[in-house]
């Protein structure tokens, strides 16, 4: 099985020739130099570290020089998780390096050094950095970049780093990095079915590749026989499973999430977060913290994270902009990233209690060709009243003809439209009362949708 790119935003299949799309950037400098990373990126990929630890070890290796890492896996929530791991980290005062992708405007959003997005002065220095270091070798995009990031986390200072696997675990490239603080593997689903393999388990024992010989691995809550899966991987890396229901839980009730483990009960606020699957996430993350005391917080950090946590395009209301100005007066417009079944099924459970009586649900959706729309679909139907089919700028994606088809034989009325915006416009002119409009399928398509509407994450 051949892998491409070794993490998020590496998606060209081997055997196609095609280049994947690039990053931009509206500097000069800093675009000059994402396009050379990119040129940089072989047409076939064999599963090895060996390119990355080529050139960390030319850049005199950085990744040995981390702050306390917090190492995150899984097919969905993992980016919220992070984010609630750098509020709860923040709100005790500790400065926080992150690491996370795909990116949804700028490629900036992907590293951010003690507690602020990377500038792009600081990028272009790290990026001619590592270009220099790697000559004309082939690497892929997401090696140089994870490079790029461990260089400029080895190099300010900072009481903590937290990265997000990019795709899978246990060959991703961010698991060149020799230890960790805490690990974890959030929500699990059927994704990037091509590189990890068909079946839950294949995608269970490739996420728990982040394990560490003494290093806690925080699981969430899973089907017995994923949990089995994982273990038998924890077992022989040496790593401490710690196991959501058996050593840790968590609750909702009159309010708030009630947490527990060994040391004791937490009551915490719902996290800020849209969707209740986020107060699985939020558990997550206060698990993780947990399992160390390298970095204590006190109760009111968790308290305030939960409060402070931010996460663009996780089921976002946009309140104001070109965007919401589009739709009838009284409308909603909601933006989330989901991409997969398992995401659909969380987003369509998140977006039912919010839904007004009487409202009509209506999905702008555009999805990659390699997902499953007919799983992600699914969710919403007998829920939502309409999809409006459109492209995703930039990348290869499933024909919006394909998908309306796709949602029309779920009995989905569908239509297409050539972008967001003439989609937008065609619900306002179709709608006698105010919709509820989802813009969803796709982080590509949420990043776009937030750049059109002025939202640039910060």
């Amino acid at each position: 099985m051949t892998k491409p790119g070794g993490g998020a935003g590496s998606s060209t299949a081997p055997s196609s020739g095609a280049r994947m799309p690039r990053a931009q950037s509206d500097n000069p400098a800093l675009d000059r130099l994402l396009r050379q990373a990119y040129e940089l990126h072989p047409e076939e990929i064999d599963l090895t570290l060996g390119r990355l630890e080529r050139l960390l070890e030319a850049l005199g290796n950085p990744h040995r020089r981390l702050p306390p890492v917090f190492h995150v896996a899984g097919t969905n929530g993992k980016g919220s998780s992070c984010a609630m791991l750098r509020a709860c980290l923040e709100a005790q005062g500790y400065r926080v390096h992150v690491y996370t992708s795909p990116h949804l405007v700028r490629f900036n959003e992907r590293i951010r050094l003690a507690g602020q997005l990377i500038t792009d002065e600081a990028l272009i220095v790290l990026l001619k950095d590592v270009l220099t270091a790697n000559g004309a070798a082939p690497i892929t995009f997401f090696e140089l970049t994870t490079a790029a990031a461990v260089l400029a986390f080895a190099t300010v200072p900072a009481d903590a780093c937290i990265i997000e696997v990019g795709l899978g675990g246990r060959m991703d490239a961010t698991n060149i990095i020799p230890s960790a603080l805490v690990c974890g593997i959030a929500q699990l689903g059927l994704d990037h079915t091509q590189w990890l393999g068909p079946t839950i388990l294949d995608i269970a024992r490739e996420k728990a590749g982040i394990a560490r010989r003494g290093v806690p691995l925080v699981t969430g809550r899973h089907p017995a026989a994923v949990t089995a899966r994982i273990a038998e991987v924890a077992g022989l890396a040496g790593a401490r499973l710690m196991i959501r229901g058996q050593d840790w839980d968590a609750a909702v009730y009159e309010g708030q999430l009630h947490y527990r483990d060994s040391a004791g009960k937490l009551a915490l606020p719902l996290p800020r977060l849209a969707g209740s699957h986020q107060h699985d996430n939020a558990a997550l993350a206060v698990a993780m913290l947990r399992a160390q005391d390298q970095l204590p917080l006190k109760d009111a950090a968790y308290r305030a994270g939960m409060g402070w946590v931010e996460w663009p395009a996780r089921l976002q209301r946009l309140e104001s902009g070109p965007l919401p100005a589009l739709l009838p007066a009284g409308s909603s417009l909601w933006v989330d990233g989901g991409h997969n079944p398992a995401a659909g099924r969380a987003l369509a459970d998140s977006v039912r209690p919010l839904l007004q009586p009487g409202q009509r649900l209506v999905l702008v959706a555009g999805m990659l060709a390699a997902k499953d729309a007919t799983g992600f679909l699914k969710n919403f139907a007998g829920m939502a009243s309409a999809l409006y089919a459109v492209p995703v700028p930039g990348h290869a994606g499933q024909e919006p003809a394909r998908m309306a088809s796709t949602a029309q034989a779920m009995g989905l009325a569908s239509v297409t439209a050539p972008d967001l915006k003439q989609a937008l416009k065609a619900i306002a002119r179709n709608s006698e009362a105010p919709p509820m409009v989802l813009i969803t399928g796709s982080l590509h398509l949420a990043g776009k949708a937030l750049a059109l509407n002025g939202d640039q994450p910060s």
